[in-house]
C-alpha cells in the first residue's frame, strides 16, 4: 500500500494568510473533482458487490467466464452478474474479450492480488465492507451526527469486524514479529520464559495470535469488550493450535489489573476508538510489572491539522467521521478522540494515565500505523 504523507504544498495553499487553509477551486474544478469522488465510490462499492458475492474469486479460480458461467458457478443471477461484469470492465478492473459472443471477462494478476489474495500486504479486497457497514446505518448516524450520540462497533456488525481483521491480517503475519525482533530491548523482553504479555483490544485476535508464534516461550491474555470479536479470535487461536497459551477474555483495558501482571503490552490500531483512552492507559499501567512498556499501534497521521492534507490522514478521516468517532460516542461519556489521533494527543493521553514517556519506535513501512512505547520507568 502507497498512500503516505504528501509535504508538498495543496494547490492555493499560498504564504498571503497562513491562517487560511483553502484550495480555492473553481466550481468546474469542484464539479470534475466531486464527479471523480462519485465514480470512485461506485467502484469502491461495486468492489463489495464482487468480493460479497465470491464473483471476483471465481474469475480466479475459473475465469475467464461469460456472465451466464460466472452466475452458474456462484448461484447468483446472470443478468445482474452481466451488469457488474460490464462496470468492472468499464472502469479497468477486468479484462473483456469482445472477440466472441457472449462476451467473457477475466481478471488481471495483479488485480486479483488486490481484491483476493488475503495473505498479501497489497490485500484490499474487504475494504468496501467498512463503509458499508456504516452506510448500513446511515439513519442512525444522521440522529448521532444531530444529538451527540453514537453507532457502537457492535451495530455496525460482522462487515466491519470482518475488514479490520483481514485488512491487518498479512501485516501482522508476515511483519509484526521482525519488526518487533529489531527493537532489541522490546524483543528481550518478550523472549524471557513465562513472559506475560497483554493484547488489549485484540479484535480477531490476529494480533496475539502473530506475538504467539514469534514467542513461544510467553503467554498471551487478550482483553475486548466486543463479544462477536472475542469468539472470532477464540476460533482462530484454536485453529492456530494456541489455545494453551492465548486467552481471550470478553473485558475491558480498564481490567486489565485483574489479569496481570504483564511483562508488556500492546494495544493495537484500538486507542482512538476507546470513549475513556485514558482510564485504559492508566489500568494497564497499574498491570504491568515494574518497568515494563506498553507498545501502541496507531494510524500514523500528520501531527496537526493544516487544512489540506495528505491521503493518509483524508482516509482516516473518512474512517473516523462513518465508524470510529460514532463507535467512541456510543458510550458516553466520552473523549471523542477519533481516527485521526495525532501524537499529540497521544502523549497528553499517556502523561495523564502515569506514563514517564513516550517514544515513536523505529518501525516504518507497516502499511498505515505509527508504533508507540510508553515507558512507566
Amino acid at each position: 500500500m502507497t498512500i503516505t504523507s504528501d509535504s508538498t504544498t495543496p494547490p492555493g495553499h499560498g504564504t498571503h494568510n497562513p491562517t487560511v487553509a483553502s484550495s480555492s477551486p473553481s466550481a468546474d474544478e469542484f464539479a470534475e473533482r466531486f464527479l471523480n469522488s462519485t465514480l470512485a465510490t461506485a467502484e469502491t462499492m461495486s468492489v463489495y458487490l464482487g468480493e460479497r458475492l465470491g464473483w471476483y474469486r471465481c474469475l480466479v479460480d475459473h475465469g475467464p467466464l461469460t456472465a451466464d458461467d460466472l452466475a452458474s458457478r456462484t448461484a447468483t443471477d446472470a443478468r445482474y452478474a452481466r451488469e457488474w461484469l460490464e462496470m468492472q470492465a468499464a472502469f479497468g478492473i477486468l479484462d473483456a474479450d469482445l472477440s466472441g459472443r457472449p462476451t467473457t471477462f477475466g481478471i488481471p494478476p495483479g488485480v486479483a492480488e488486490v481484491l483476493t489474495d488475503t495473505s498479501s500486504r497489497s490485500y484490499l479486497g474487504a475494504l468496501p465492507r467498512m463503509f458499508a457497514a456504516s452506510f448500513g446505518r446511515l439513519s442512525e448516524l444522521l440522529d448521532a451526527y444531530r444529538t451527540g450520540g453514537g453507532v457502537s462497533w457492535e451495530q455496525l456488525g460482522a462487515d466491519a469486524r470482518e475488514c479490520q481483521a483481514a485488512l491487518n491480517k498479512p501485516w501482522f503475519d508476515a511483519d509484526l514479529a521482525p519488526a518487533l525482533a529489531a527493537i532489541d530491548h522490546l524483543h528481550q523482553r518478550l523472549s524471557r520464559p513465562g513472559a506475560k504479555i497483554a493484547d488489549i483490544g485484540f479484535g480477531a485476535g490476529h494480533s496475539t495470535i502473530a506475538l504467539a508464534h514469534a514467542y513461544p516461550d510467553a503467554t498471551f491474555v487478550g482483553l475486548d469488550v466486543d463479544a462477536a470479536s472475542v469468539q472470532m479470535a477464540r476460533d482462530n487461536a484454536e485453529a492456530e493450535g494456541l489455545g494453551d497459551r492465548v486467552q481471550f477474555h470478553l473485558a475491558g483495558g480498564e481490567e486489565a489489573v485483574a489479569h496481570g501482571p504483564f511483562d508488556a503490552a500492546f494495544a493495537f490500531e484500538c486507542l482512538h476508538d476507546m470513549p475513556r483512552p485514558v482510564e485504559v492507559l492508566a489500568a494497564t499501567r497499574q498491570a504491568l510489572a515494574p518497568g515494563a512498556p506498553m507498545i501502541v499501534m496507531d494510524e500514523a497521521v500528520s501531527d496537526e491539522f493544516s487544512g489540506p492534507a495528505d491521503e493518509l490522514d483524508k482516509l482516516m478521516y473518512g474512517f473516523s467521521l462513518f465508524v470510529c468517532l460514532p463507535d467512541s460516542m456510543s458510550s458516553p461519556p466520552s473523549v471523542a478522540t477519533g481516527t485521526v489521533m495525532r501524537p499529540a494527543t497521544l502523549r497528553s493521553y499517556a502523561e495523564q494515565a502515569g506514563f514517564r514517556s513516550v517514544e515513536v519506535l523505529p518501525i516504518e513501512d507497516f502499511a498505515f500505523f505509527r508504533f508507540y512505547e510508553l515507558r512507566t520507568g
